[in-house]
């Protein structure tokens, strides 16, 4: 059973692989190892790719493999430095290496950073007049198609990925890092970047990415739920909304997760979100989320300060967590 010392001290070590990621953002892209996985996993795809399931659900296995086995051997027991008999690494060591591994592998996994900033982004453009510009850089943030959005749906989108993706950028990996330390926040890293890659609604990925879509709709359903509680908690006077939002209206959103995500912040936020969204050639008119008027600009602002503020929570309710099962035990 882990300790309560144990439990803080591998909080702490996310708590600073979070400041690390608001220190310095996203590595450089020539050695993000999220960017090295994804040009493996292309090459792997070019020789596995066939339109069906079967050969889908190898290549997610094979990534998922990728990414928790490399920090199964990161983490694992170190060999003897300096060869021979000497300089042995003993249990303080091991513990070091494996406490190292987590801050590295969970910096490179949290993009907290990344997401207030792409959003920050387009918003100044926003404030600028320049619609051409916020459209660019919306394309960051969504998939859907954004040449043709005005203010309104910019804003719109701009609030609902910030929503959705605090779960994939923040507390999903900090969620598997707390349960399963390095190994365990670079498999979910794997298989949220598989899902990127190849878990389209297209005639390429249609069944070739059916599971990796599926495993990462499984990975995110506890940290999704986990999100829209921490929404409910650090907005007290909105927590009504937030519930209400999240049991009513998320059932019907198409995606397991992001609808209890968007539902949570329309409700926080107090607006509505939702609406049609343009895939290339595919529509989907997604439903009603929260009970309150279109979002405007300064709501992109509030949405990325939600996001931190449940960043800070989930951190301090991990705290209280590993101090509540040092004390059963």
């Amino acid at each position: 059973m882990v300790t309560a010392r144990a439990g803080l001290l591998r909080v702490g070590g996310l708590a600073c692989a979070v400041v690390a990621d608001r220190r310095f953002g996203e590595p450089p892209a020539v050695w993000h190892p999220v960017v090295l996985f994804g040009r493996a996993m292309t090459a792997v795809e070019a020789r596995m790719w066939a339109d069906r399931r079967g050969p889908g659900a190898a290549f997610a296995a094979a990534g998922v493999a990728l990414g928790g086995g490399t920090g199964v051997v990161l983490a694992g027991r170190p060999r003897r430095a300096g060869g021979g008999g000497a300089g042995r690494w003993g249990p303080r060591g091991r513990a070091v290496r494996r406490f190292a591994v987590l801050i590295g592998a969970t910096y490179a996994a949290v993009a907290g950073r990344a997401l207030g900033q792409a959003a920050d982004d387009v918003d100044a453009a926003l404030g600028r007049g320049d619609l051409e510009a916020a459209r660019t850089l919306l394309r960051s943030l969504v998939g859907r198609e954004t040449s043709g959005l005005d203010e309104a749906e910019i804003i719109r989108a701009t609030v609902e990925s910030v929503a959705e993706n605090t779960v994939d950028a923040v507390t999903a990996p900090l969620l598997w890092a707390f349960v399963a330390a390095g190994p365990g926040v670079l498999a979910y890293r794997a298989v949220n970047t598989l899902d990127a890659m190849v878990g389209h609604r297209n005639p390429r990925y249609e069944r070739f990415g059916w599971a990796a879509a599926r495993i990462d709709d499984a990975a995110n359903w506890i940290p999704a739920r986990v999100t829209a509680a921490l929404v409910a908690m650090v907005r007290p006077d909105r927590r009504v909304a937030v519930l209400e939002a999240v049991a009513r209206q998320a059932p019907a959103h198409p995606s397991p997760n992001a609808g209890v995500a968007e539902a949570a912040f329309a409700g926080a936020l107090g607006v509505r979100l939702g609406g049609v969204n343009d895939y290339g050639d595919r529509r989907e008119d997604r439903p009603a989320m929260g009970a309150g008027g279109r979002p405007e600009r300064r709501h992109i602002a509030e949405a990325v300060l939600l996001s931190r503020h449940v960043t800070m929570a989930l951190l301090a309710a991990m705290a209280g967590l590993s101090l509540a099962a040092g004390r059963r035990r």
